[in-house]
């Protein structure tokens, strides 16, 4: 049997730590027959680095990360070469259409109107490919809105939160709505919520879509498309020299 390990990034949040335990229990719940077990990489517990080697059997990682970025392609292929080099690393969550969809409903929820602006407020990346990812994902919940959608980082990346709101400020829309591009309350998410956005959307956190999104990850990575433990150390070494700084998701 083949046991899916979630590997977050880890939060000082009680809350977000709270809901990422009720997501790896829905994930649990969605595919009973394999074993789910939760991971990190710094900050809670268990850490990643002690979760992988005493598992049996084959092991698929799949990060909770929506973004590549220094924790998909240094620090967690780091992890696994050390502690379980036979074990298959998956891609990250996003973009995909799925978290489009997560996004547009907790916009709903909080309120989201047909004339309103849409900021998509994320924690930010030194890394190019990781502010790419998502820029994507904003493009992918401006389809799903039928509006434009501004991607935006409460860190590091350009332009800022407070930079998207003071230039959709001088625009026609009556208010600006911020999806909360995050998977669980902590840090961001406090950012988020003092940026002065007319309204602003609950974190992905516990949802169907989104459990179903980790076990097509899962699947895609025992299937071949993934980063496989053969090629962690070739990734590495390509991005030798490339200066990324880790960013806490949550």
């Amino acid at each position: 049997m083949t046991t899916l390990v979630l590997a977050g990034h880890g939060t000082r949040s009680e809350r977000g730590e709270e809901t990422l335990a009720r997501l790896r229990d829905l994930i649990r719940r969605t595919r009973p027959g394999t074993r789910v077990e939760q991971a990190f990489l710094e900050i809670s517990s268990p850490l990643l680095a002690d979760v992988l080697p005493g598992l049996p059997g084959p092991v698929v990682v799949v990060p909770l990360l929506l973004a590549g970025g220094y924790h998909v392609h240094i620090d967690l292929p780091s992890v696994v070469a050390a502690t379980r080099p036979d074990a298959v690393v998956a891609a990250p969550l996003g973009p995909h259409p799925l978290l489009a969809a997560i996004l547009a409903r907790r916009l709903a929820g909080a309120g989201l109107r047909v004339a309103d602006s849409v900021i998509l407020g994320a924690a930010g990346s030194s890394d190019p490919a990781a502010r790419a990812d998502v820029r994507a994902a904003a493009r992918l919940l401006a389809v799903r809105l039928s509006r434009p959608v501004t991607a935006a980082f409460a860190a590091t990346g350009t332009p800022s939160v407070g930079e998207a709101l003071e230039r959709l400020r001088s625009g026609p829309s009556p208010r600006i709505a911020m999806a909360s591009y995050l998977l669980a309350p902590g840090f961001f998410q406090d950012r988020l919520e003092s940026s002065g956005a007319d309204l602003i959307g609950a974190p992905l956190g516990v949802d169907a879509d989104l459990a179903a999104l980790v076990w097509t990850r899962f699947d895609q990575a025992r299937w071949g498309s993934s980063l496989s433990s053969r090629t962690i150390s070739s990734a590495l070494s390509s991005r030798e020299g490339t200066k990324s700084t880790p960013t806490n998701i949550s």
